[in-house]
């Protein structure tokens, strides 16, 4: 494999053999036809055209940079299935879903499903009813699904969140080591590696760990313009959030590490007058639908969540993005604030800092690796919970609530969590932290055999429910929801299931129940505790990764001397990363130099205008966060700007005229 030119951002063709005008025009005819598009984003048509050549590539594009259209639009211009590798088991179901509405045909595969759903899902792509086939880590390095894949006509092997297999990724997973596995067995295969923040040690290691052959990188630059990041040290964090809100307007997220913290802050915040909801991933199914959308469609400006929130998420609007919390890494803290700012105008990344943040980042080194004999323990009572008997479990699935063994047997539940993670990474289970696996239900018999049932007049209501609202029933199986059905036919949902379960029983469906427990799959027959083994890669070199990342987040967090972009795009592999002149650092440096420049004030002004509703008023107090050492001479602007007639006011209010 030749060497990468890594920390070298590439927005050149690629070499080799162009694309003819012909295939060209399939790609954006092809874009056009299922995604409405006219053109592609920065980098999409080059990683598209590598694969489409035939080269093994590794895409490297920043937070809503677009990494699906990537590997979808190749997928239907080359013949056979594009297999796609991710661990969110929830992004799988997303996608899947997201690509029916488009027209196209997919299916997914991971460790949670039952035998009936996996065989129905590895039927559909044997025989060519799937275009895209989602696939979890786990499932992807098994012997028995290469062996099962081996026959079929693939095109395209895709890698999402491929940072999770480099130990120096911040999230390595060792599930993903596995996919080494297929330039052996797929030599012909390109592979298509993405991920939205990678260093250039973890680029390397994507390269080599899958066996690459001469890849081809494209990256785009993590410089974001359009975003204001700001960090804002106090004692208040609450205070200083509503002095935040208050000052801003727009859609917003908030981010905090704590599902309670979510919920007390989202009802907080709604008794101060704003529209605030909250998100976390143990809410089910319909519950997040809702609160999304609702977000989504701005009768709610605030969502306050957990990380759980992020994945998928496209609102292009987003004008505010708060860290209450502070990430342990800036890989997760620069997807999470490159949420806001989408459609490219004026954005704030605001995180609050407490002096005692310090601390707790040096705290969560020690939480996530635990002493190795408190690791074997966790191994012992975990077994013992789930009276799982010596010698015996490899690919057995338990249900698995942490807070009731944690109860039973008096131990931290974070310290077990994080002991479950590293068994995770060293092979012996895998736990899977995704609640709500949604209800899926197909009808097996044809239109003219449904009309000679028996049925009562609510089991009717039902029947009448599902062919009315569910496409494509009687040929796969589609997601249902007991509660919106039982809404619509005025009974309760238990009822609901009851009827479904009733009709598979007399084989008139095809009906997979919701789940909703998080789960654990042995990788491995259990083994007295003294057996275990943690690889050197999997703790002493993770653990060593993990505190120069937290070193990475103090210096940015702390560190008032120098620009905080510049030392975050410096991390990312920038090393000729200049001063952004906008993070508080650079503010601050600048507000005696820099003098007021009135007519870029108007020029932002017009963005301003741009991102709200036509006619809306905008608060002056807004503009503060913008030009914090300027706030005098743009109030005597504005108030010129009203007197010339340009704009009303109201208060601290201003509209166009």
């Amino acid at each position: 494999m030749t060497d990468i030119p890594y920390g070298y951002y590439d927005f050149s063709e690629p070499d080799g053999q162009e694309v003819g005008a012909d295939s060209s025009r399939d790609i954006h005819a092809t874009l056009k036809r299922y995604w409405g598009y006219d053109s592609f984003r920065p980098m999409q048509e080059e990683i598209i055209r590598s694969v489409l050549d035939g080269h093994d590539t590794i895409g490297l594009l920043p937070t809503g940079g677009g990494k699906s259209l990537t590997f979808q639009v190749p997928a239907m211009v080359m013949d056979g299935l594009t297999i796609v590798v991710t661990p969110l088991i929830s992004l799988m179901k997303d996608q899947v879903d997201n690509l029916r509405r488009h027209g196209i045909r997919a299916a997914y595969l991971h460790a949670g499903m039952t035998k009936t759903e996996s065989d129905y899902a590895y039927e559909r792509c044997r025989q060519g009813r799937a275009k895209l086939l989602y696939v979890s880590p786990e499932r992807m390095s098994g012997d028995r699904f290469t062996r099962l894949i081996a026959g079929w006509n693939i095109s395209l092997f895709v890698i999402d969140e491929a940072h999770c297999i480099s130990q120096w990724g911040y999230d390595f997973r060792p599930s993903y080591l596995g996919l080494s596995c297929l330039r052996e067995f797929f030599p012909a295969v390109p592979i298509l590696a993405l991920t939205a923040s990678a260093t250039p040690a973890v680029t390397a290691d994507i390269a080599s760990r899958l066996a690459m052959h001469q890849p081809r990188l494209f990256a785009l630059s993590f410089t974001r313009d359009n975003i204001s990041f700001l960090v804002r040290h106090t004692e208040d964090k609450y205070g200083k959030l509503l002095e935040v809100l208050r000052g801003t307007q727009g859609s917003t997220i908030i981010y905090t590490r704590s599902r309670q913290r979510a919920a007390d802050l989202a009802s907080m915040l709604t008794r101060e007058g704003f529209g605030a909801l909250f998100y976390h991933a143990g809410l089910d199914s319909h519950e997040k639908a809702t609160r999304q959308e609702a977000w989504h469609s701005g009768q709610s400006r605030i969502m306050v969540a957990t990380t759980a929130f992020g994945m998928g998420i496209d609102k292009p609007d987003v004008r505010v993005v708060v860290h209450y919390d502070i990430p342990s890494t800036l890989e997760e803290y620069y997807q999470e604030a490159g949420r806001g700012g989408r459609d490219g105008k004026p954005a704030l990344a605001v995180m609050l800092v407490a002096s005692r943040d310090k601390a707790t980042l040096a705290r969560r080194l020690s939480q996530a690796f635990p002493d190795k004999d408190f690791i074997r323990k966790t191994y012992d009572e975990l077994c013992r919970f789930l009276s799982l008997p010596m010698g015996e479990g490899f690919g057995a699935i338990f249900d698995f609530k942490p807070a009731v063994m944690c109860t039973r047997y008096k131990m931290p539940e974070r310290l077990v969590m994080s002991a479950i993670g590293i068994l995770d990474r060293s092979g012996y289970l895998n736990y899977v932290d995704e609640l709500d696996i949604e209800a899926q239900a197909m009808i097996l018999l044809r239109r003219d055999e449904l009309y000679s049932l028996d049925l009562e007049p609510l089991e009717d209501a039902i029947l009448n429910y599902l062919l009315r609202n569910c496409p494509g029933i009687f040929t796969d199986l589609v997601p249902v929801n007991e509660s919106l059905i039982a809404a619509d036919c005025g009974t309760v949902p238990q009822t609901v299931y009851e009827t479904l379960c009733g009709w598979r029983r007399e084989h008139i469906i095809s009906f997979i129940p919701r789940r909703c427990t998080p789960h654990i799959v042995f990788t491995a027959n259990r083994v007295t505790s003294d057996r275990l083994t943690f690889p050197k890669e999997v703790y002493e070199d993770r653990r060593a990764a993990m505190e120069h990342q937290i070193k990475a987040m103090t210096d940015f967090a702390f560190n008032d001397a120098a620009c905080r972009v510049a030392g975050m795009l410096r991390y990312f592999g920038e090393e000729n990363a200049s001063d952004c002149c906008r993070c508080d650092v650079c503010r601050a440096r600048h507000r005696v130099a820099t003098p007021f420049d009135a007519a870029d004030f108007e020029r932002r002004l017009d963005s301003f205008f741009d991102a709200i509703a036509p006619c809306e008023w905008l608060d002056t107090r807004s503009l503060r966060a913008h030009y914090p050492h300027h706030f005098d001479q743009l109030a005597a602007h504005l108030r010129s700007m009203v007197a010339e007639g340009r704009l009303r006011a109201d208060g601290h209010l201003i509209a166009k005229c």
